[in-house]
């Protein structure tokens, strides 16, 4: 089986973005990416400055954004994989869009609530749910397989970018215009992706032809399951991703609160101290590439998080004034250690899946991933209730420290290049083992196997 590097050799200056498409879906995930700064700081602060809300509120409203991934995070990958992807991805954007202003105008008129927010958060995680199942998906589409890695690059430099910005945007807007206008701003930016998604023009590969059997969701999703479970590669990063984020949003859940009560900053440094994580995102995913092609994306992967997680433990160290340095610093590299991981996973994973798994293994994967993230900020904020915030920093912090030893004990950190092709030798992507007369779908064991609700990697047909 051969193996590959998942980051090409640049082509051009521009690279991806010279190609329309890509380009459009990269200015609406920008203008999303800006607004979903911006509601990372502004919905925290409508709960903690305009309702008082306590520690354990703004930690289960941190958690309510992620809870879909852990309700619906299998199911939706099978509904991805049966739908148009970009048809999803605008429904997405509309229902997010009129969940933001819905609640400014309840501000306005004083009937917010912190059910309000709950329903709110809910409602737009759910979104982002099957938003970004089909977007991981719909990538694939727009561009060819070579530029896979510089376009998850350059998304990921612009989410990390806008997250800077916006971050910063929320607190100067909480302080100039209220603190419910930052959601206001978030639904626009809702509005300018969907424009740049009816603009694409490449036509999406139909849903595949689905047997009896196959159109039984539980035997879809199991499909995506086993195929995670069993594959040496996309198992232990899956593990590690989960554990990362569960730590991650656990102190980040009362981040907000340790700043503002524990350490007494104002609304606009909170604003400029959190944007150091997506400060630090952007010059990873600018490093992600460089890193890849000289070190290998295995080793770019395992060394990039054995330097960023010790950093961690700054941040509970953080202190008034000069103190605040060591926040804004472990913040700082820890995103840079988050951002090249997400550019290296991300293109792994779009380039070794069956496209016609993509959906389902993207689902399971980010499942995993993101239902961790609201149960660590669950329980960031019932241990900031319990035994106060700083200490809590402390419970997260520390084991985040060492997260990294788990990709080093897996076959991840014995490989200098992750595989590009292994798994797709399975299907007929135009390297089908079985020969080119069976790669008709009705023909080839493998796509039956899958139709049929069967493990793919079985051989056995």
């Amino acid at each position: 089986m051969g193996e590959g590097t998942a980051v090409p050799g640049k082509r051009s200056r521009w690279g991806a973005l010279t190609q329309r498409d890509f380009r459009l879906l990269w200015i609406g995930e920008t203008a999303s990416g800006l607004g979903n700064g911006i509601t990372t700081i502004a919905l925290p602060l409508v709960a903690v400055l305009a309702l008082r809300a306590s520690s354990l509120e703004v930690g289960l409203l941190a958690a309510a954004v992620w809870l879909p991934w852990l309700l619906v995070g299998l199911p939706a990958g099978a509904w991805v994989d049966r739908l148009p992807k970009r048809r999803v991805m605008i429904v997405c954007n509309l229902v997010s869009a009129a969940m933001y202003v819905s609640v400014p105008i309840a501000d306005w008129l004083e009937w917010l609530t912190i059910t309000h927010l709950f329903v709110t958060a809910l409602a737009c995680g759910t979104s982002a749910v099957f938003f970004n199942t089909a977007c991981h998906a719909y990538v694939p589409t727009v561009l060819p397989r070579e530029d896979l890695a510089d376009g998850n690059a350059k998304l990921q430099v612009s989410e990390a970018g806008t997250r800077v910005l916006g971050r910063s945007v929320a607190g100067f807007v909480a302080e100039v215009l209220g603190v419910a206008v930052g959601l206001l701003l978030d639904a626009l930016t809702f509005l300018l992706s969907t424009v740049c998604l009816l603009g694409i023009r490449t036509p999406e590969e139909r849903p595949p032809r689905q047997t009896r059997a196959a159109k039984h969701l539980v035997g879809e999703i199991a499909v995506g399951l086993r195929f995670l479970r069993r594959d040496p590669y996309l198992r232990p990063i899956v593990i590690y991703g989960a554990t990362l984020n569960f730590l991650l949003m656990g102190y980040q859940a009362v981040q907000v609160i340790f700043l503002v009560r524990t350490i007494d900053v104002s609304t606009g440094a909170v604003g400029l101290l959190v944007m150091c994580a997506s400060l630090g995102g952007t010059l990873g995913a600018l490093m992600a590439t460089w890193l890849c092609r000289g070190l290998g994306t295995g080793r770019a992967l395992v060394f990039t998080q054995a330097l960023a997680c010790p950093f961690a433990l700054l941040l509970p160290l953080t202190t008034p004034r000069v103190g605040l340095l060591l926040f804004g610093t472990g913040a700082l590299l820890l995103g840079v250690g988050v951002a090249v991981g997400n550019v290296v996973v991300g293109t792994f994973r779009q380039s070794y899946c069956p496209t016609y798994l993509l959906g389902r293994v993207s689902s399971a994967a980010m499942a995993a991933n993101q239902g961790a993230i609201a149960v660590g900020s669950a329980l960031g904020g019932v241990l900031g209730s319990v035994i106060g915030i700083r200490p809590t920093m402390w419970v997260m912090t520390v084991p985040l420290a060492f997260t990294w030893l788990l990709l080093v004990f897996s076959p991840v950190a014995k490989t200098r290049e992750l595989p590009t092709a292994q798994a797709r030798d399975l299907c007929m992507e135009g390297e089908c083992r079985i020969g080119d007369r069976d790669r008709d779908r009705d023909r080839c064991p493998v796509r039956r196997s899958v139709d049929a609700g069967r493990d793919p990697l079985c051989r056995g047909g």
